[in-house]
């Protein structure tokens, strides 16, 4: 691939260039003053190269450290290099991948890529420098680099020089002119201007004429304009000859030069000897932008000494305007008024340039001709344009204050003080805008420590709000996610959990659950949970186990209210984030009872240990005679313990009793046998 060189690399070069300037710049000054008078191709290229490389100069001692600057011709190759940016920016070519080293373009057409594996800039596509810049002056391109981790911006001037790839070219093939022979020497005629799309000495440089008698050619220097006009300097006689045919040619400046050429046809007529005269040969005004179709701008006035139908002006605009000129403005033939035609935009345009031709009635007629010159004032009709650069969707909420979350730029159509923009964050939240050292150019950042368990989601409303009257704002909304990160301890509900258990619980069976709750998000939420087994707590915990998903809690044998009436463990809640965070919870087990023993007879007993036994009474107790008292014991507690006594099998229902809550046995009468 081909490669064009930089024309200098400001942050490290710019020494370099002021020696160079210092020591040449002295001796092609005195060189530029003393050929003042002779203009020659030599001098022009000489003195506009040390007036190029003083504004460079001066240039870059403002901008040393923010741009690289590299020049180019028109119409290379694709793949041409252009420079090593990263080589220039001093950046590690090993890492440009990973940066995502690239060029930003504002525009849809981008006309250069980076390579990330040597960090080469080379164009993309092939470039028309009349295309993209119109006029003679400096046609830059200014690119932005970017990497990251860290975010960088840096700047890249493209200077896209010209080729002379095209030739000279007049509106018409052909011009004609109709001259009285009265006509005395020196009066000139406007000839159609060429146009060269070329810039610099690839521009049209002269005009020439092929040799006769009676004409010569001489131009007229307005602004980047050469307007070629054809001098009579021989009077003209129709009765030696009626029609003269010239051939006029445009000539460019570039090696090899380009030519154009336009046939001129004079025809010699006789008698109307004035022409109309303007006061002025440029008339300039000012107007403001959007002014209403139809508004009166200027009214022409030429005068014309004649009489009669030789002092009748007609007004016509130049035939060898820009097409835009037309679109724009008319011109009344009869009035001269300059009436706006279509709508007048600053941004399109700040001035136009109308060449006004005043012709009487006469045979032939004469005309005069001039130049008005309109300036177009601004007016603030265009809102501040907002433009992400880069935006990260996501930031961590354990990010510090100071954290880049976007970059974005600002800008304006309008001039001046129309121009001048302020930029805010209009909604209420932890963010505020750095500008960079680049005007208009700012950093989104965090201005506080973020919380996504408080707002996981932020809407930047940012403002931008030109200084015009009245001013004009425009809003850009940034969407933001704070992503989690483990920063919160699963909780339970409680420090102490109860439960109250039946025994005879069915072994392998869940007997009771627990739970805790996480604020974080996703795997900093997902929760297990595990039982301590420590010390004296083996014997128990044997017996338990926990389901680490959702904290169910199995027993894995029965147990028995009058063997174990309560005992304590801690559960542990992990979350699944790096590092884990956990907690635990103290579990109090109350074993309830059920009515699962009978009762048991204590007294009185038979010798063989059935609840058999013999009393003996007196035989002549009264009723009410106290017996004996049935004693008994019941493992359970509460209603389950409580006995109640009764008498089963009883030969005689009259002779004895028993109270069935305390178990004695009385006589219900007295005995006669």
């Amino acid at each position: 691939m081909e490669s064009c060189c930089a024309i200098s690399t400001f942050a490290t070069k710019t020494g370099w260039m002021q020696t160079f300037i210092a020591a040449t710049g002295f001796g092609v000054l005195m060189y530029c003053f003393i050929t003042m008078g002779f203009e020659t191709q030599t001098r022009r290229t000489v003195c506009s190269w040390f007036a190029f490389h003083l504004a460079l100069l001066l240039f870059v001692g403002k901008r040393a450290l923010a741009e690289i600057r590299y020049s180019i011709p028109e119409e290379v190759k694709y793949g041409t290099v252009v420079g090593n940016v990263a080589k220039d920016l001093g950046l590690d070519i090993t890492s440009l991948f990973d940066r995502r080293f690239r060029v930003v373009s504002e525009s849809k057409d981008a006309f250069f890529e980076v390579n990330q594996d040597n960090g080469a800039l080379y164009v993309l596509k092939k470039i028309d420098r009349e295309e993209l810049c119109q006029g003679s002056g400096a046609c830059l391109t200014e690119l932005k680099i970017l990497v990251e981790n860290p975010l960088e911006i840096h700047y890249v001037a493209v200077e896209i020089t010209d080729v002379n790839d095209h030739s000279p070219s007049f509106p018409e093939k052909e011009q004609r002119f109709e001259i009285g022979e009265q006509i005395l020497p020196g009066r000139r005629f406007q000839l159609h201007t060429a146009r060269d799309p070329d810039a610099g000495i690839n521009s049209i440089r002269t005009y020439t004429l092929t040799s006769n008698d009676h004409f010569e050619v001489d131009i007229r220097q307005s602004d980047e304009d050469k307007i070629p006009f054809l001098v009579l300097k021989k009077s003209l006689d129709r009765e030696q000859t009626d029609k003269h045919t010239l051939l006029v040619t445009a000539v460019d400046g570039g090696k090899p030069q380009r030519s154009g050429t336009l046939n001129v046809s004079i025809i010699v007529l006789d008698s109307n000897d004035n022409r109309p005269m303007f006061s002025q040969e440029v008339y300039q005004i000012t107007i403001q932008e959007n002014v209403p179709v139809g508004t009166s701008v200027f009214r022409m006035n030429a005068t014309d000494p004649d009489e009669g139908i030789n002092s009748e002006v007609e007004y016509s605009l130049g035939k060898t305007l820009k097409k835009n000129v037309y679109d724009i403005f008319e011109l009344d033939k009869l009035t001269g008024e300059i009436r706006v035609k279509g709508v007048v935009d600053y941004e399109e345009n700040d001035v136009y340039k109308l060449d006004v031709e005043a012709s009487d009635k006469g045979t032939p007629p004469s005309a005069g001709e001039c130049r008005v010159i309109i300036k177009i004032l601004d007016v603030n009709d265009n809102p501040p344009e907002i433009e992400v650069t880069s935006l990260s969707n996501s930031v961590s909420e354990d990010s510090k204050p100071g954290t880049i979350v976007s970059l974005i730029s600002v800008k304006d159509k309008d001039s001046g003080v129309n121009g001048k923009i302020i930029s805010s964050i209009t909604s209420d939240v932890p963010f505020e805008l750095k500008p960079s050292y680049k005007e208009n150019i700012y950093s989104v950042v965090t201005k506080g420590f973020l919380d996504r368990e408080e707002v996981s989601h932020y809407e930047i409303t940012i403002k931008a709000t030109d200084c015009g009257e009245p001013p004009l704002s425009t809003v850009k909304t940034l969407s933001i996610q704070i992503s989690d990160v483990n920063d919160n301890r699963p909780q339970f509900s409680q420090n102490t959990l109860q439960f109250y258990l039946i025994e005879n619980n069915v072994a392998g069976a869940s007997i009771f659950s627990v739970s805790a709750t996480d604020k974080d998000l996703n795997d900093n939420a997902v929760i297990s949970y595990h039982i301590v087994r420590e010390g004296s707590q083996n014997d128990i915990m044997s017996f338990l186990n926990i389901n680490s998903e959702n904290g169910d809690i199995l027993a894995l044998k029965s147990f028995d209210f009058e063997t174990l009436k309560t005992f304590q463990f801690q559960v542990v809640a992990s979350d699944s984030g790096t590092p884990s965070l956990s907690s635990n919870v103290t579990v109090n087990v109350f074993i309830l009872d059920q009515n699962d023993n009978a009762p048991v007879i204590l007294y009185p007993v038979s010798s063989n240990g059935s609840a058999e036994g013999v009393e003996e009474i007196p035989r002549n107790v009264n009723a009410g005679h106290l017996v004996t008292k049935v004693r008994a014991y019941d493992a359970d507690i509460g209603y389950n313990g409580w006995l109640l006594f009764s008498l089963q099998q009883v030969t005689d229902h009259s002779l004895f009793g028993l109270d069935r809550y305390t178990g004695q046995i009385r006589t219900l009468r007295s005995f006669t046998e």
